[in-house]
């Protein structure tokens, strides 16, 4: 990567956050132990001032499963079942303030910021703006920044054969890109939600985009049938990924079925309420909700 580049995305991940966050990110590091690498700070809660009443994401990274769920004292099913279907996510609250954090190690979280990624549920995040408000140490750091600076350019190349190159908008790669990233991915958000993520931050999109450009600048070449084959296989694996780790959540996130209706609820404007039977049998719930969102359009 170039000079430039690393350092638009450090200067971007390294500013500091509402101490809240900071002391949020310590306690959620302290069961793993020595284990624990860094955590970012991630998502909408980003472009809010306000954090009280909202779900803040976090991913913990972690040396290596094993180590991590040892530490914790939990299952070696937990760290099986990290590893079979990355990430695991747990709900945690703290100075209340509520959030869900998703535990990835730093093997997974390079390969998954990378063209290798089958999926683009942690590139597509790891594009935009995130905070890392955590870190074991120097190495741990420069792990996590050389993952961040790897996801835009994954974003860019999926993104780039697909835009018009005559296009006079700078953006337009970064809004072809979310808006296919938010078409791979059962979401509840409405469709107009990547020209927000964008627009929050034009600036931080541009000089970013230009530093790739320049770094790459075969950063278009794929050939367009080809890239829209990729983008299909993305679609039709992620969505399926989104099943199946919504599925893992049921038996890893407490109450992860009524956060579910929160937030398509928010995102889409429904009325959604979990019955008590759904609560007690998560799995089967999310099993008969799923098709039904689809269907009625508030999960894309």
């Amino acid at each position: 990567m170039t000079d430039r580049l690393h350092a638009l995305i450090a200067a971007e991940a390294l500013q500091p956050v509402d101490p809240r966050v900071s002391a949020f990110a310590a306690e959620l590091v302290r069961p793993f132990g020595g284990a624990a690498r860094a955590v970012i700070f991630y998502g909408s809660c980003l472009r809010e001032a306000q954090l009280d009443g909202l779900m803040l994401d976090f991913y913990v990274i972690v040396s290596d499963y094993a180590a991590a769920y040892r530490q914790a004292g939990k299952g070696g099913w937990m760290a099986r079942a990290n590893a079979l279907i990355p990430p695991n996510v747990f709900p945690a609250a703290f100075d209340n303030l509520a959030a869900k954090y998703a535990v990835l190690s730093e093997a997974d979280l390079a390969k998954a910021c990378s063209m290798q990624a089958g999926d683009v549920s942690v590139w597509a995040r790891f594009a935009q703006p995130v905070r890392l408000v955590w870190g074991a140490d120097d190495v741990a750091q420069a792990c996590v920044l050389d993952a961040l600076c790897d996801a835009p350019v994954t974003l860019m190349r999926h993104a780039a054969p697909l835009t018009d190159a005559a296009s006079a908008d700078p953006l337009a790669i970064w809004r072809t890109g979310f808006t296919r990233t938010y078409g791979a991915e059962l979401r509840a958000e409405r469709g107009d939600r990547p020209d927000k993520v964008v627009d929050f931050a034009p600036d931080h999109y541009a000089r970013v985009g230009e530093a790739i450009a320049r770094e790459h600048p075969d950063i278009g070449s794929l050939p367009r049938a080809e890239a829209e084959t990729r983008w299909a296989q993305l679609q039709r694996r992620g969505k399926r990924l989104t099943v199946a780790r919504l599925a893992k959540a049921s038996f890893t996130f407490a109450g992860g079925i009524d956060y579910l209706a929160w937030k398509i609820n928010r995102h889409a404007g429904t009325q959604i309420a979990i019955k008590p039977w759904q609560r007690k049998w998560p799995l089967v719930a999310a099993v008969f909700l799923v098709p039904k969102l689809l269907r009625s359009g508030a999960v894309k």
